[in-house]
């Protein structure tokens, strides 16, 4: 992440060294949000005024914003992003989740999740 970038996210968890995850997929979500900022898919004010507004949606619901949700957020902006610039469908998206959740059911805790195309219903 640019420095310059950095004070745009405030509410970023992070120490002295930088940011600080609570589990690997929130890491796979920052570097996912970085990796397609770099490639031009978006710019980091957009990317700044998506994660924002699915804060503000998710407070708005009801998240009582104790900083154990803030990746979550990243994911749902992320998605938003990818929808609105057509790189990926509501439906795909859909798909991809459900395979995630039927890959994440017979794995067994502390093994890497595996996606097959057995996940992946026609």
């Amino acid at each position: 992440m640019a420095a310059d970038s950095i004070p745009a996210l405030p509410e970023l968890p992070r120490d002295a060294a930088g940011p600080v995850f609570g589990e690997p997929w929130e890491a796979q979500a920052f570097a996912m949000a970085l990796a397609l900022h770099e490639r031009g898919l978006f710019t980091w004010s957009e990317w700044v005024a998506a994660l924002a507004a699915e804060i503000k949606a998710a407070q708005a619901a009801g998240d009582p914003d104790r900083g154990n949700t803030y990746y979550q957020h990243w994911l749902n902006a992320l998605e938003r992003l990818v929808r609105d610039k057509n790189v990926a469908s509501a439906d795909l998206l859909a798909r991809y989740h459900e395979a995630w959740r039927r890959a994440a059911e017979r794995t067994p805790h502390g093994t890497p999740i595996q996606l097959a195309a057995a996940d992946f219903p026609d």
